[in-house]
């Protein structure tokens, strides 16, 4: 297991923590973090009525001339909501490239059968998903069963195949560790995901810029060896433009403004854009 300078994570969220507090203001940065976002409901109140709203609502905010969110984020049996939300949306609008995120895999336990699992993404995908979110085995991953970690991740990215994005969530709070972070990063990226994803946002402790930057290192380290480039995905507890722009500073700084599209970044969030949008549709930034 690669040994991680706990005291370097930490100088490196200091140093993205200064330079954030002089861009979270900027329009253009603000604009950016609106475009990574992965507009988020995972409510066990959700309904097929109450998601079409919130798909509604988010495209009304490109009428309103802000950038379209990256996709909705919903559970698999809402997916079918969100699309037929999505459809009749003009051709040329910038809602059109809106997408659809599913978390699958028993989210957000993964307590369930492989099976199971490998239907649930198929079925979601079937049902219009573009990205599926799937939840790394955490059980697996603290006992020490790597490998069978690793074959259930690339047993889904075998089952999506080529036809969706496969963002992996790797539950950092729950590892806690650094280097067992830095470990799951790095066996998802080698069974295939697309993002690697910090958390569900479902337990006590989800995304921290400490878990983001260790994150980034192993992307940066798997890149350098394989010659593939993974995105990264933050999400749990992000509701401000300042942890916003705070995890974005973390991603260029670790990473290189490259990664700052929705193509390699990600927010992961349900109250970020209603605290975006009215700063955004003022005059004030």
């Amino acid at each position: 297991m690669k040994n991680i300078d706990t005291a370097l994570v930490n100088r490196k969220v200091e140093q993205a923590a200064e330079t954030a507090a002089l861009t979270e203001n900027k329009r253009e940065v603000l604009l950016e973090c609106m475009a990574c976002t992965d507009y988020t409901t995972l409510k066990e109140t959700d309904s097929p009525h109450s998601v079409t709203a919130f798909t509604n609502h988010a495209v009304e905010l490109t009428g309103q001339g802000l950038p379209p969110v990256a996709s909705i984020c919903v559970y698999p049996s809402l997916v079918d909501a969100v699309g037929v939300a999505l459809t009749g949306i003009p051709a040329g609008s910038p809602a059109e490239n809106i997408g659809i995120t599913a978390v699958c895999g028993a989210f957000p336990s993964g307590q369930t059968y492989m099976e199971v699992k490998m239907l649930e993404c198929a079925m979601a995908i079937e049902n219009g998903a573009d990205e599926i979110d799937a939840v790394i085995n955490v059980g697996a991953m603290l006992s020490g069963d790597y490998d069978l970690a690793e074959s259930e991740l690339a047993m889904i990215r075998e089952e999506i195949d080529g036809d969706a994005v496969l963002k992996v969530i790797l539950e950092t709070g729950s590892l806690a560790d650094p280097e067992l972070i830095y470990r799951a990063s790095m066996l998802a990226m080698e069974a295939g995901a697309d993002f690697i994803k910090t958390s569900t946002g479902k337990t006590p402790i989800s995304a921290t810029p400490a878990a983001a930057v260790v994150m980034c290192r192993a992307i940066r380290d798997f890149e350098r060896s394989c010659s593939r480039r993974v995105g990264i995905k933050v999400a749990g507890g992000i509701r401000t433009p300042q942890e916003a722009v705070l995890y974005r500073t973390i991603v260029a700084q670790e990473l290189g403004e490259e990664w700052l599209t929705p193509s390699l970044f990600r927010i992961g969030a349900s109250r970020l854009v209603d605290a975006l949008a009215p700063r955004l549709l003022s005059e004030t930034v």
